[in-house]
């Protein structure tokens, strides 16, 4: 394997070339997330799956970076960041914030005549023409907007309780809640592709009857994986999950591109 460490695809993604695997994943973290939540799925990926991860700016190696503050640029960057990067069958991967960013960017990528992937993994997320913003957390002040992260589970306790380290993540994470809770959908024909949907059977950010409009995004069926836990269930199931897409990414019947 080898790093890959020059051109816009290595600044937008994380991950460590390996020309012997038959299919790429690239990975969209939720809300606050980075790189560094799905880099450890390599190994139990296998050697037939070769995982890229966005790092946004404003979070990770790029903390201090300015927050992207408009989904259509964002969107467009990762584009061109994917594209630079496929040149085998290829996979979208991406959790709530990160789902939407994976079927925009799939969208995208049919739109401006790019290679597109063979299939969308969508987790912990609603269809994003049925989707609500029920309690909108971005305008929160600090210190209800911790407090509301505590609810959601996905942060460590100790980070919370550490008040110079969440000055600096805040506002990261306030743009992402910005770019999730202001998402406008755009009418367009359904992708050509397999959407698989992960959920929590305990999520309560994420409600069945609107989960169900993934459905309108496909012209194929829907392929619905349920799990137990909450909006985090993906980290203490990950090892079913990555077995999951291992075997299905290797059982795509695409071989060429």
């Amino acid at each position: 394997m080898t790093e890959r460490s020059e051109g816009i695809s290595q600044s937008w993604f994380c991950g460590t070339s390996d020309p012997d695997a038959s299919v790429q994943l690239f990975c969209f973290p939720y809300a606050g997330g980075n790189a560094a939540a799905f880099l450890p799925w390599q190994p139990l990926l296998g050697r037939d799956v070769e995982l890229w991860v966005a790092q946004l700016p404003g979070r990770g190696g790029r903390l201090f970076e300015t927050p992207p503050h408009d989904l259509d640029d964002l969107v467009a960057q990762l584009t061109e960041a994917v594209a630079e990067h496929v040149d085998r069958p290829f996979a979208l991967f991406g959790h709530s914030l990160g789902a939407l960013v994976a079927f925009e960017v799939a969208r995208a990528l049919r739109r401006d005549g790019l290679p597109t992937p063979d299939s969308l993994w969508v987790a912990g997320a609603e269809g994003p023409q049925t989707r609500a913003v029920v309690h909108p957390l971005h305008d929160l002040p600090d210190a209800e907007l911790v407090e509301a992260l505590r609810d959601y589970g996905g942060t460590p306790t100790e980070l919370l309780d550490d008040r110079e380290m969440m000055e600096l993540l805040l506002p990261g994470l306030r743009a992402d809640l910005a770019l999730d809770e202001c998402y406008t959908y755009r009418p367009g024909a359904p992708l050509d592709l397999p959407i698989h949907l992960l959920l929590g059977n305990r999520d309560p950010h994420v409600e069945p009857t609107r989960v169900a409009g993934w459905s309108y995004e496909s012209s194929q069926p829907v392929r619905r994986h349920v799990f137990p836990g909450d909006h985090f269930f993906l980290f203490p199931h990950q090892a079913t999950i990555t077995a999951l897409l291992a075997t299905a990414l290797a059982a795509d019947p695409t071989t060429t591109r």
